[in-house]
């Protein structure tokens, strides 16, 4: 694979919105149109990524060179907002014949999948590749590791309630047994902002012991993203968030995330 930097992006409980940061992170990231940013969905039972790129509806094709991904955007590089995006993606969503089937596999059956993505796939020049995963520590996460030497990190996403922050302490243990660099978490939803009159709302308590934990670790918080409606919105119509709403306080971050992550690396490199 023509890869530079594989980035896993983890989170130990389902709906912390782990696959809507990574898509609208990648988006981001792809809006430097020197970079070219990868997506590859491994949450096998799950693939959502797909629809939240605005690419549901096609296929991965063979070549001689192996699978091709599937490019957001249209021939010209152009997204349908005009902007420039460079994002190549891979999810078994292309492969369904109806995306309401149900993938019902055992490890062995996924880890043959996962193989098949990292070995058989054309991947081509990639700056960045954003790794989707399923939620927990199990057959899809230890065969990443296994399979996907170097990984230049991982960065975790929770919200600030304690039973989503418990979850992410075990991704964490997972991270260290398997010799995975942590580049840091992401507390996705940490308040609410109102789109009309801008005033923020706490929705899960948040009494400062994530923050606590992590400087004890020596973990960084790479970004807090407050909740916007209009978030969901454009992961289901498959837009980007940061462009249609640029006026967002949820889009600034991101955009400040994106540039955090490319400093990090210009500084790793």
């Amino acid at each position: 694979m023509g890869v530079k930097n594989k980035i896993l992006i983890l989170s130990g409980k389902g709906g912390v919105g782990k696959s809507t940061v990574t898509t609208q992170l990648a988006r981001v990231l792809a809006s430097d149109e020197d970079l070219d940013v990868g997506v590859l969905d491994v949450d096998l039972c799950g693939p959502s990524v797909p629809r939240m790129l605005g690419v549901g509806d096609k296929k991965m094709h063979s070549s001689q060179l192996g699978l091709s991904p599937v490019f957001t955007g249209n021939p010209e590089g152009k997204g349908s907002d005009g902007t420039i995006e460079n994002i190549s993606v891979v999810s078994i969503g292309f492969l369904l014949e109806d995306a309401k089937d149900a993938v019902i596999w055992r490890g062995n059956k996924k880890t043959g999948m996962l193989k098949q993505f990292l070995r058989d796939v054309h991947w081509d020049r990639c700056d960045y590749m954003l790794i989707d995963t399923p939620p927990g520590t199990s057959d899809e996460h230890l065969s990443l590791v296994q399979l996907c030497k170097p990984i230049s990190g991982a960065i975790l996403v929770t919200t600030p309630q304690e039973i989503s922050w418990q979850d992410v302490r075990k991704e964490i243990d997972f991270c260290r047994k398997v010799k995975l660099p942590i580049l840091g978490l992401i507390i996705n939803m940490s308040e609410f902002i109102c789109p009309s009159c801008s005033q923020s709302s706490e929705i899960f308590p948040d009494d400062g012991s994530i923050d606590k934990w992590a400087e004890g670790q020596g973990i960084p918080i790479l970004a807090r993203i407050p909740l916007d409606p209009r978030i969901g919105k454009s992961a289901d119509s498959g837009e980007a968030f940061f462009v249609e709403y640029s006026e967002s306080p949820a889009a600034k971050v991101y955009i400040e995330l994106g540039k955090r992550i490319r400093n990090m690396f210009e500084y790793l490199q």
